[in-house]
């Protein structure tokens, strides 16, 4: 239970204490009406006692007496109807006492909530414990709660004080009578005489029900008031003279009042004792005093209190009567200050004002009262309780004799037995049995009484419990409940303890009270009491218990009361329980609700709620919140009603949608009632959730579609998702472009272009945005609720600061926001953006925020049942400066069930329920993680992506695609266009554009086109390639070109405008080239625009244009090539190019799958471009120059290569020779546009140039540390260099929609190597074995000389007569001159040996005869220079006819001053050189 201000002692003391009737003449009462008071009401601040009182018990022992209080009273005949009354002021009396706001207790604070219970009993080692550790652990302050109830107190106090006297017991039954008469009275011995005739009238005629008396011989105390201010002192002390002559001294006292009057000190403060005891006066209190003043001494009506404050009653109310329902609308009660009906006085009117009661009492006024009240005590009082418990211990024991046995023997006899002392039997009679008052048992009941209210605690319980078995014997439950709850509360009271408390015995009489006897009252006074002492044991478990077994449908007050001393009993547990400290708050406010005390049950379930929260019970939640909501919005505490509100549709609710929509239709009528249309400031809403960290804001106009032929270029869209990888390409491309732009150097202020912010983009800086272009904000709703929820007039909240402010404006730098606009004004500015504003409309449109930024407005947005929703606003700046965007506002109504969208009518329909508010837009930037605070630490950094600063007007241009195709064959030629349009009122320049896949396009090259005519097939056809007419099967023809005139071979290109730029407004259209992809697959091709204003100074440097194009490739042709040195001498070919020099063998092979509808392929011209060969004719048969190929058909051309003949003035590393071979009718001029640009864009790509320039730097590398071996095989690769590009230029017939067309396209090969073959097609890779692990690397191998390599270095070739004749008759030794020509093919000199005394062993010289030698030198040493061709003159001598081989000389070469020496490959890979002699 709550702490209380007193003890458990105190509390049972004050419970039961003497009473003392007052009877007071109409002139004493005169006399006391000067302070505002009535005589009992004078005395009532000091009947408590100062010091300790002393009687003697029976057995002469004394008995000490502390801290007694007397309680004096009006006497007031009337009977007892006022129960209603009664329940009315206890009703009062607790809304009247509410808690303090911010009252420092002692409180535990667990999380976010406070609980109140005791620090010292925080002991707990349960598991449960350690999950609640948190919650026990703060000592802290709560507006909500406290850790005393005060108001129980004070319901318990009047509750305990207003009780009425019962026949069954006499402890509120009175002891002593106050005789008060002034000392002003003719006679005063006359009126005392009056009064004391007039108490022995109504406690002996037996016409009056009430007062009680207690015994038959009442005290009678005379008191003489005496005025100080009316004078006559003498007269007073000669009467109260008389008065001890005939009462006795210790009968009679002389009070002397009112010393002050008012016109002396006037402004002196006195002290009031009696507000407080005047504050707290119970119903019956207020009867007796009004009584006495109004009826006088003899005629003891109802008083005017009793009249005023109880209204009419259907019936007379006996204890246990029902009292009305709280409930009802009749009732008086208010929840904070209730109002008394008309005619009721508050508690302080009813003896004037506050603040003047005593007025004309001083402080030695003050202390005669306090002495009179020990003297009655002391010398009146005490002696006559003495001497009555003497004369009834004796009546009692003379009665233990023979009249005591023969009662209790007949009882016997007759069937009347004992009845256990902890159960109660079937009784005879309920409470129905009356004792006479000369009963023994009512004797031992007073006595034990009297023992009881002068503290003689163990002569009482063994009285109590002597009375207690006779009850029961005699079926008496009344009497019995009544003894047992005296005897249980004396056992507690006894000093030292000496039995323990008998609980049993309170459980008895409650159940006695409650069920046998149906009286409420007792019962729930003696559960009170029970609670108490169990909870000064600690026994908070019992006391719960017991507490909540007296609630009943009876009374909600007291109902409510005792469950909320349950619940704290819970909580002052040794190990507390939360949970059921919460359930049963719930329960308490519920019934406080009922019992119309609202406040006390707000306050009940806002303590309920801080167990309940955040803990995972959502329904527990939704109903406290939803009755904490309701109680708020009745006691017009509205702000609070829409907090509460608040949570239930904010959390993840577990409601069935009925509820839900219940729910939320409540807020919104709360919520309205709070606004009014009053609100300046636009609330916060809770509906429905934004995930703020989705938010997207796009800057610029959203994509155009495809407007016929054109396509749009993609750009950025909010429909794209973001990817990181995606991001850092577009990055990679901007960068470059930046740096080809600024001289090939990326500025350090360089930022990548971010068109769309989320939460992955870097948010840390300021986004710029250009004015009059749109703000596109995505906002993600989610409707967590199992309804509709209908959003209306949705439109962005924003703040703006100008960046140069004009003169008009009053204050400098003044921000601008439309929160004003959208409160006010939302009917009439939708109407501007979506149709023409009406007349009356104009004024209100033309705004200062009109001018600044346009804000768009979202007529209808409707969101279905847990439902998630994208919501796009846009905003149009006007003015360049600083814009925060900060949140949306909007219109929130229950959407109708089963309707995708609300109708115009329902919308009308629903117009009560729409309420208007915001919701603020608070992204929290990403978690640091750099130093170690922020690891330690929860730290975000900003995100300003919704805080742009707005730029001035930038340009903006928008890319078209015409005839742009979307499927391709490797390595076709289609030509389309692309639009360039300046939709922006500021010029552009610089236009570039950077691809993934630069050599996927061109936009042609500066190179000057031939004079040639165009042939009439590729006007007819469209070609994409400038051709001629020329007859097949003629020389190639060469063309010198240079590099430079084609794009440079990087990702860069400059795209080719006119004036280089495009004014506003304007648009031009160039001519695209596009070669399908070499590999088969989908391409994925993104191309990237840049263009910069032509002012200069601008905050954005430039801008770009994102594209991205899906390509399918499909197969076409696949081409392998491969080239081998000619046979013929170098000194024949010089004149002649139709003989010797390389020979190029090209394969081509149709491998296309006929998916695209191909039909076949004609391969109408092999074109090469080097810097050093050419293709020089082809020499395959005439019948096969037009190849066509169907499907997987191989053709296989041959050509003569030659080198280069180019002018000395010409550069060798930037011109290169382009030479055609065409095998048709037309010649395609493949140094021109496309042909020529695909060329140096594909073979010539930065990868190759990249791989040249590794090559040098390895053998650079390799000159300064002088390795010889790779001088040697530099040597080499440049002996057998080749660097002959091979374009093969196809076309194809496709039948498409029964129309043939044809397809055009070219693929690439280049030879690099004498005798290596390379193809067109990459091969797949294959997967690699398995090879075992080493873990200690393993020696280099020496380097050995490439001597296949090296073997390349000398050509040799043998010159003789095929046939020769000699006369072998006339000369037997025939002589044949042979020529050996040696050309040296590397750049260094060559040392040659020539053998001629070697027989080759091959197998193809022993078919032929053998039988011939060298004859003259047999070993020739030579040197050759680079390039140096020398002839040898050789003689052969035979000695028969036949068929001889002449090849079997051996030729071994070294470089200069080299030590490696490799045979010359002549010798071993040549045919056989066969020579016939003939005999003549």
């Amino acid at each position: 239970m709550a702490q209380c201000v007193q003890s458990v002692q105190e509390l049972v003391q004050d419970s039961f204490v003497p009473m003392v009737a007052v009877l007071c003449s109409e002139e004493a009462e005169r006399v006391t009406r000067k302070n505002n008071l009535n005589f009992a009401e004078l005395l009532r601040p000091f009947c408590r006692l100062t010091s300790e009182g002393h009687i003697r018990d029976p057995n002469n022992q004394v008995q000490v007496v502390k801290n007694l209080r007397i309680c004096v009273n009006n006497v007031v005949t009337s009977p007892n109807a006022a129960s209603a009354a009664q329940r009315r002021l206890l009703n009062e009396v607790v809304s009247l006492c509410q808690p303090q706001e911010g009252a420092a207790t002692n409180v535990i604070t667990a999380g976010d909530y406070d609980l109140n219970f005791s620090d010292h009993s925080v002991k707990a080692s349960v598991p449960w414990y350690s999950a609640w550790r948190q919650t026990l652990s703060e000592v802290s302050t709560s507006k909500h709660y406290t850790a005393t109830t005060p108001w129980f107190e004070a319901y318990r106090e009047n509750f305990l004080q207003s009780m009425a006297a019962s026949e069954h017991e006499f402890l509120n039954h009175y002891l002593a009578c106050l005789l008060v008469v002034s000392s002003t009275e003719t006679v005063p011995v006359e009126q005392f005489l009056k009064l004391s005739q007039e108490q022995h009238r109504i406690q002996h005629s037996g016409d009056y029900t009430n007062p009680k008396w207690f015994i038959p011989n009442t005290l009678k105390y005379y008191v003489l008031l005496h005025d100080m201010g009316e004078g006559g002192e003498q007269r007073a002390e000669s009467v109260y003279e008389d008065m001890k002559q005939r009462y006795g001294h210790q009968g009679c006292y002389l009070l002397k009042v009112n010393s002050r009057s008012f016109s002396a000190e006037d402004d002196e403060q006195m002290p009031d004792p009696w507000s407080q005891y005047l504050h707290r006066s119970n119903l019956q209190n207020q009867e007796e005093e009004d009584a006495a003043v109004n009826s006088g001494p003899v005629e003891n009506k109802a008083s005017a209190a009793e009249v005023d404050s109880s209204p009419t009653t259907d019936k007379d109310g006996a204890p246990t009567s029902l009292e009305p329902h709280p409930l009802q609308l009749d009732t008086a009660l208010c929840a904070e200050h209730p109002e008394p009906k008309k005619g009721a006085r508050e508690p302080e009117s009813l003896v004037g004002a506050a603040g003047s009661h005593g007025a004309c009492l001083t402080l030695n006024d003050h202390d005669h009262i306090r002495q009179f009240i020990q003297e009655f005590t002391f010398r009146g009082l005490l002696p006559h309780i003495e001497k009555n418990i003497r004369q009834l211990n004796d009546q009692l024991v003379s009665r233990k004799g023979l009249s005591r046995s023969l009662f209790t023997a007949t009882k016997k006899w007759f069937g009347g037995g004992k009845v256990p002392e902890k159960g109660v039997s079937e009784p005879k009679s309920t409470c129905g049995l009356l004792y006479p008052p000369e009963a023994p048992e009512l004797q031992i009941r007073k006595m034990a009484d009297l023992c009881f209210l002068v503290q003689h605690y163990e002569l009482a319980y063994s009285c109590y419990h002597t009375a207690k078995k006779d009850f029961l014997s005699d079926q008496a439950m009344l009497y019995a409940a009544g003894a047992l709850e005296m005897a249980a509360v004396s056992a507690f009271l006894q000093a030292g303890a000496p039995r323990p408390y008998p609980t049993h015995y309170m459980d008895t009489a409650i159940q006695t009270y409650r069920d046998v006897c149906k009286n409420m009252v007792l019962a729930e006074r003696c559960a009170l009491l029970s609670a108490e002492i169990l909870k000064s044991q600690a026994k908070y478990s019992e006391a719960a218990t017991l507490l909540i077994k007296m609630t009943s449908e009876d009374s909600d007050l007291r109902s409510a009361l005792l469950l909320e001393q349950a619940a704290h009993c819970f909580i002052n547990m040794r190990n507390p329980m939360v949970r059921k400290f919460a359930f049963h708050m719930i329960l308490a406010g519920h019934r406080f609700s009922k019992a119309g005390q609202r406040r006390h049950a707000l306050r009940c379930y806002c303590q309920a709620m801080q167990v309940y929260k955040e803990r995972g019970w959502s329904l527990a939640e939704d109903h406290i919140h939803f009755t904490i909501g309701r109680q708020s919005f009745t006691l017009s505490q509205p702000e609070k009603a829409v907090t509460a509100f608040r949570q239930i549709l904010t959390n993840d609710s577990r409601q069935t949608a009925t509820q839900q929509g219940a729910f939320l239709r409540e807020y919104l009528y709360v919520y309205k009632s709070v606004v009014g249309g009053d609100e300046d400031r636009l609330p916060q809403l809770p509906l429905p959730c934004i995930h703020s960290s989705a938010t997207r804001v796009y800057f610029g106009h959203e994509r155009r579609l495809a407007q016929g032929e054109k396509q749009a270029a993609t750009h950025v869209s909010l429909d794209q998702e973001y990817d990181q990888d995606l991001a850092a390409m577009w990055g990679h491309l901007e960068e470059q472009l930046v740096a080809a732009a600024n001289r090939g150097v990326v500025p350090a202020s360089f930022q990548p272009t971010q068109c769309c912010l989320n939460s992955q983009t870097d948010n840390l800086r300021c986004p710029l945005a250009v004015a009059e272009e749109p703000i596109i904000v995505e906002v993600m709703f989610r409707n967590p609720l199992k309804v509709p929820l209908a959003l209306s007039n949705l439109a962005l909240l924003w703040k703006f600061t100008a960046e140069g402010v004009t003169p008009s404006e009053e204050v400098t730098g003044e921000a601008i926001t439309n929160e004003e606009d959208l409160t006010e004004g939302v009917s009439g500015r939708h109407c501007a953006i979506k149709a023409p504003p009406p007349r009356s409309l104009t004024r209100f449109l033309l705004t200062q925020t009109d001018n600044v930024v346009t804000t768009q407005i979202i007529l209808e947005f409707l969101l279905c049942p847990e439902e998630t929703k994208m919501a796009r606003l846009q905003l149009l700046p006007h003015r360049t400066g600083q814009l925060s965007i900060v949140g949306v506002v909007y219109n929130l109504a229950a959407a109708p069930c089963g309707e995708t969208a609300p109708s115009c009518e329902g919308q009308q329909a629903m117009d009560f329920m729409v309420v208007r508010g915001r919701q603020d837009l608070k992204i929290q930037g990403p978690r640091l993680n750099q130093t170690k605070e922020d690891k330690m630490l929860v730290r975000h950094g900003v995100d300003r992506r919704l805080d742009p600063i707005i730029t001035p007007p930038m340009p903006l241009m928008e890319v078209f695609f015409l005839q742009f195709p979307t499927a391709l064959l490797c390595g076709e030629i289609r030509k389309a266009y692309v639009e360039f349009c300046n939709v922006s009122a500021v010029a552009l320049c610089g236009l570039r554009v950077a691809s993934t896949h630069p050599d996927f396009f061109t936009f042609g090259s500066r190179a000057p086109t031939p004079l040639t005519p165009v042939s009439p097939a590729s006007a007819e056809n469209c070609s994409a390639y400038k051709t001629t007419t020329r007859q097949p099967g003629s020389v190639a023809s060469e063309m010198l070109v240079s590099a430079g005139d084609f794009s440079p071979l990087s990702g860069v290109m400059e795209i080719p405008i006119d004036g280089s730029t495009l004014l506003p407004g304007e648009s031009t259209q160039l001519p695209l080239w596009l070669r399908g992809p070499d590999h088969e697959g989908v391409h994925e091709i993104n191309f990237l625009f840049y263009y910069q204003s032509t002012e200069k100074g601008m905050k954005i440097s430039h801008r770009v244009l994102r594209h991205t194009v899906f390509i399918c490739a499909s197969r076409s042709l696949s081409v392998q090539a491969s080239a081998c040195r000619s046979s013929v001498p170098p000194h024949q070919r010089l004149d002649d190019k139709s003989t010797g020099g390389s020979l190029v063998f090209v394969d081509v092979e149709n491998v296309n799958t006929s998916e695209a509808g191909v039909r076949e392929f004609h391969i109408v011209q092999v074109s090469s471009s080097s810097q050093h060969w050419c293709l020089h004719k082809c020499i395959n048969p005439a019948n096969d120059r037009d190849c066509k190929l169907g499907s997987r058909e191989r053709a296989k051309l041959c050509f003569r290569a030659t080198r280069c003949q180019r002018p000395a003035a010409s550069d060798a590393a930037e011109e290169y020779t382009f030479a055609d071979v065409n095998l048709g009718n037309e010649q395609i001029i493949s140094s021109s546009t496309p042909c020529g640009d695909f060329f140096f864009r594909g073979c010539l790509s930065p990868e190759s140039q990249r791989g040249g320039g590794t090559a040098s730097r390895t053998s650079s590398s390799s000159r300064i540390q002088e390795d010889k071996a790779a001088d040697i095989s530099n040597i080499v690769k440049k002996c057998n260099e080749l660097d002959l590009n091979i374009i093969v230029i196809w076309k194809a017939h496709v039948v498409e929609d029964n129309k043939q067309l044809i397809l055009e396209g070219q693929l690439h090969v280049a030879l690099q190597t004498i005798g290596k073959e390379v193809t067109s097609l990459t091969p797949k890779e294959e997967a690699q074995e398995m090879v075992l692990l080493k873990f200690k690397p393993e020696a280099p191998a020496p380097v050995a000389p490439p001597s296949a390599e090296l073997s390349q270095l000398i050509k040799t070739n043998l010159h003789y007569p095929e046939t020769h004749s000699h006369p072998f008759v006339q000369e037997s030794l025939c002589v044949v001159p042979v020529t050996l020509t040696l050309s040296n093919c590397s750049s260094a000199p060559v040392d040659v040996l020539i053998d001629l005394r070697h027989k080759s062993p091959s197998p193809e010289s022993v078919e032929v005869h053998s039988s011939f030698t060298w004859v003259g030198r047999t070993q020739y040493k030579l040197q050759l220079e680079p390039q140096e061709v020398l002839c040898v003159t050789l003689r052969a001598c035979f000695l028969q006819a036949g068929v001889y081989n002449l090849n079997t000389l051996r030729v071994f070469a070294k470089l200069t001053q080299q030590g490696a020496v490799c045979e010359a490959d002549s010798q071993q890979a040549a045919s056989p050189a066969l020579i016939i002699i003939n005999n003549a």
